[in-house]
């Protein structure tokens, strides 16, 4: 069977903040969404880029050397081992590819930190 998704139908299930969901997987990577606002945490992972896609709303993804800004439509991919904090002002719903290997809060753990089988649920 040949399966058809949707990043704002998948986004519309989301509740929670900082929260993301599986909803894919293709060659050892997995396609998440999730919905952000306001400050996540410092981290970074080693071994794994990641990559933001802007379904709606603006990210600010800080790093130590200056900052990029992205809206709708837009694309980033944060290098592997490169120390970056995501914030939202606003709500913003984005779509991520990233390793299946990649840890959701990478080199830190704190309260936000969502284990994959968090993130398959």
């Amino acid at each position: 069977m040949l399966a058809i998704g949707n990043f704002e139908a998948s986004l519309n299930t989301i509740t929670d903040y900082w929260s993301p969901k599986i909803i894919g997987q293709i060659n050892g990577q997995y396609v998440k969404v999730a919905k952000l606002k306001g400050e996540f945490v410092w981290h970074k992972h080693e071994g794994e880029d990641e990559m933001f896609y802007i379904v709606k709303g603006a990210l600010r993804i800080e790093y130590e050397a200056g900052e990029v800004n992205l809206n709708a439509g837009d694309f980033h991919i944060v290098p592997r081992n490169t120390l970056h904090n995501p914030v939202a002002e606003e709500e913003c719903w984005v779509a991520l590819i990233e390793p299946v290997a990649t840890k959701h809060t990478g080199d830190v753990i704190t309260e936000r930190t969502k284990s994959i089988a968090d993130q398959l649920s």
